[in-house]
């Protein structure tokens, strides 16, 4: 036999008889099955084997085991009789064991009994209960296989008989819960009553309707939040609650709690649009609406109520005010469009909670332009430098002006409006672009004022154009053939030589940027004229301060550099003597002046004189020209002069003032004919005209004055005498002061002696004579 550790069997070596080797136990093995081999002792061994299966017999060694120890049951004690109350079930590991059940104990008034059904112990009512008796028994099951045992505990609790049902203080429930009470928050505690005992007064409290906002609590009837609630969504719930007892069979009864959410101001007003955009034109009045802005507030009541505001935004710096309970937006002052052309204005709608809740809103004004803006110059003067002999068609500047306006109403157009005739430049309409449209010459015209005119209709500005041209070196300086004619007086005052500047070469050069220089080319080979190469001023060479007439040619020639010119220069010196002097005369020429006397008419004038004289041209000195400065307005010349006779050899005579006076006076309209000028009738007595005052007797005195300056014009420097008539006023007698104001008492001196009586009189005294007294 080959078996392995702990196998039951075991077999004699010797008999070949197999016993139990160990405890058999069926219910943990019921059948064996194994090999035997029968050997034998020989050489070789022989060996036979044979298998032998062993069934293991059951005996009754297992007693019977509830599934569990203890059992529960109620009943309710209306229960009828036969009503099943529970079901015990035990097991035996034996085979074909057959249980029975039995109650051993605690069956008082035998109100149950228990039978064998399907392998278990069915506990039956076998007589009414009374809860009033009884109202728990404590069963003790025997479970029995014929010889063995066990037992188990039953309890059955007798409930009381649900004759009552849970009820509510009210059908009907109405509770308040403000809308910002956080989760979990208890709104209200409902309750019912049930006059049963025990379980079937236990109540139970549910929601009929799944509401999510709230929840109940089943034991206590709390009714809480689990949701936040929000009045605007939803103002109020009604829930459908029932309260049910634990009896069997279970009674109920339902109740509906109305909940009022109440409002908070727990929403901002909101606005209908995220931002807001308007446009208005400048110049509307004040309080013109611009736009309106309009929000809700989804809260009840005042909390709900919206008004509008500024206060605190941005107002477009008082520019703008906002109507409180419409959102009108009005202007408050009038715009400008140049100044601020868009407002970011910033308003509020605030509600009436508390606190209150303002929302912002963005309010963009676009203020749109009219045409209220002249167009402006950058300067009222413009001063335009343009080279001569620019080309024709040559853009010479642009003239523009800016107007703060926009679009149409910033469009400018350009014309020139004053200045342009003849039309020598043209001004584009738009682009401002001033072109010349003729050659332009300094020396002809060097400078240009217009008036251009900008519109921007129908406004208008002007500014004024100076076109200065720019000298080109294009022509050859003038020089005209000249004389310098220098009156030597001699008289013993010092200093009567004109020892500094007696004037300039007169020449010209039409282009004033060139830069000139003079010199003598021939015939002042002795200085007698002294130059200043660049400014052409002339001295006198004080070699002339001498009492000898001379005459001199000399060539003078004048250069800018690039052109230059000659011409003739005659220097003429005539002695002055008192002789001279003594016998000229002064003729008052009309209508003239100094520049215009010495060219060109000098010439004409001298011919003239010689001509009504009957004598040679060259016995006319002609030795001063002044104007006559004691006739107001009146342009008078007082030309001065004296007339050698014609027979007179080396001892000359001169003609007389007297004869002088008559022959050029009578003979007027001839001189006037010849030189082109009017004489007038003689004025050289000056006392003629009464200077001197209070009875005052006038003088005349005659002098003459060598130290006057040169005369200039455009072909002759003049040296003048200047003769100075003077006066004198004497006081009559019995005067005396500067101006004969103080009356002198002649009879201070006693004149008449002392035989006579001296009697003041105006201008003298009267002699009285005593008595026996004459003369």
């Amino acid at each position: 036999l080959e078996t392995g550790a702990g196998f039951p069997f075991a077999i004699n070596n010797s008999t070949g008889w197999i016993v139990v080797a160990s405890e058999l136990d069926r219910e943990v093995v019921d059948f064996y099955s194994f090999e035997v081999e029968a050997q034998d002792q020989g050489n070789p061994p022989m060996a036979s084997s044979a298998s032998v299966s062993v069934t293991v017999l059951d005996v009754n060694d297992n007693s019977p085991e509830f599934t569990q120890r203890e059992y529960g049951a109620r009943l309710n004690e209306d229960a009828a009789v036969g009503t099943s109350v529970l079901t015990v079930s035990a097991v035996d590991r034996d085979a074909n064991s057959v249980i029975t059940y039995q109650i051993s104990s605690g069956n008082t008034r035998n109100r149950f009994s228990i039978t064998s059904q399907s392998g278990g112990g069915l506990i039956s009512l076998a007589l009414p209960l009374d809860y009033k008796l009884e109202r728990q028994y404590l069963l003790t099951i025997a479970a029995s296989d014929g010889t063995r045992q066990d037992t188990a505990q039953v309890v059955i609790n007798v409930t009381d008989a649900n004759t009552h049902r849970p009820v509510f203080q009210s059908s009907h429930y109405t509770v308040n819960v403000n809308e910002d009470r956080p989760v979990g928050t208890t709104v209200v505690v409902i309750s019912a009553t049930d006059e049963d005992t025990g379980e079937n007064a236990r109540i139970t409290y549910l929601m009929e309707d799944s509401i999510p906002q709230f929840r109940i609590a089943a034991d206590t009837g709390a009714v809480t939040t689990q949701m936040e609630l929000d009045y605007e969504d939803q103002v109020s719930y009604t829930l459908a609650i029932t309260a049910r007892d634990n009896g069997i069979p279970q009674k109920s009864d339902t109740t509906y709690l109305e909940i009022l959410v109440s409002d908070v101001n727990d929403n901002a007003p909101q606005f209908l649009r995220d931002s807001y955009q308007g446009s208005i034109y400048e110049d509307v009045p004040t309080f013109t609406s611009v736009l309106q802005v309009s929000a809700t507030d989804r809260d009840s009541g005042l909390n709900g109520r919206v008004f509008y505001t500024f206060q605190g935004g941005d107002d477009g710096d008082g520019d703008f005010i906002i109507e409180s309970t419409s959102g009108i937006v009005r202007t408050l002052r009038r715009l400008d469009r140049e100044n601020v052309p868009l407002y970011a204005l910033r308003a509020f709608a605030v509600d009436k909670g508390v606190p209150a809740k303002r929302t912002p809103v963005e309010i963009q004004v676009t203020v749109l332009d009219v045409n209220d803006n002249p167009p402006v110059f950058e300067r009222d003067e413009f001063d335009i430098f343009v080279e001569e002999n620019s080309p024709i068609g040559l853009v010479v500047a642009r003239i523009t002006a800016t107007d703060p306006d926009e679009g149409t109403n910033a469009q400018i157009m350009y014309q020139i409006v004053e200045g342009n005739i003849p039309e020598v430049f043209q001004l584009d309409i738009f682009s401002g672009e001033l072109t010349a449209l003729a050659d332009l010459d300094y020396e002809s015209k060097a400078e240009y004022v217009m008036v251009v005119q900008a519109t921007s209709a129908p406004l208008v500005s002007r500014a004024t154009v100076h076109v200065r041209l720019r000298d080109a070196n294009d022509n050859s300086p003038q020089l005209k053939n000249f004389e310098i004619l220098f009156n030597n007086y001699i008289t013993n005052r010092s200093g009567s030589f004109p020892g500094g500047v007696i004037g300039r070469i007169p020449a010209y050069d039409p282009d004033v940027s060139d830069s000139l220089t003079y010199a003598f080319e021939q015939g002042n080979e002795l200085n007698l004229v002294l130059l200043d190469p660049r400014s052409g001023d002339l001295r006198l060479s004080p070699a002339l301060n001498n009492n000898r007439p001379l005459e001199a040619v000399m060539r003078v020639s004048v250069s800018d550099g690039v052109h230059s010119a000659t011409a003739q220069c005659t220097l003429r010196v005539t002695v002055i003597t008192d002789e001279m002097l003594s016998n000229s005369i002064t003729l008052r020429l009309a209508d003239m002046s100094q520049e215009r006397f010495l060219s060109p008419l000098l010439s004409r004038f001298l011919e003239g004189v010689a001509a009504v004289l009957a004598t040679p041209r060259h016995r006319v000195v002609l030795f001063n020209i002044q104007t006559d400065t004691d006739v107001g307005t009146a342009r008078i010349l007082n030309v001065s002069l004296s007339v050698l006779l014609p027979a007179a050899g080396h001892g000359a005579r001169f003609f007389s003032s007297e004869e002088l006076q008559e022959r050029l006076y009578l003979n007027r309209s001839l001189l006037a004919a010849i030189s082109a000028q009017r004489v007038l009738p003689f004025d050289d007595n000056i006392c003629l005209r009464e200077p001197c005052e209070n009875y005052m007797r006038c003088v005349s005195v005659l002098q003459f004055d060598s130290s006057a300056p040169f005369l200039a014009s455009d072909t002759i420097l003049f040296r003048p005498i200047h003769p100075v008539t003077g006066l004198r006023c004497r006081c009559p007698p019995g005067f005396t002061g500067d101006y004969c104001e103080t009356e002198i008492d002649l009879c201070y001196s006693s004149p008449c002696g002392s035989n006579g009586r001296c009697r003041s009189r105006e201008g003298g005294y009267t002699c009285e004579c005593h008595e026996d007294f004459t003369g």
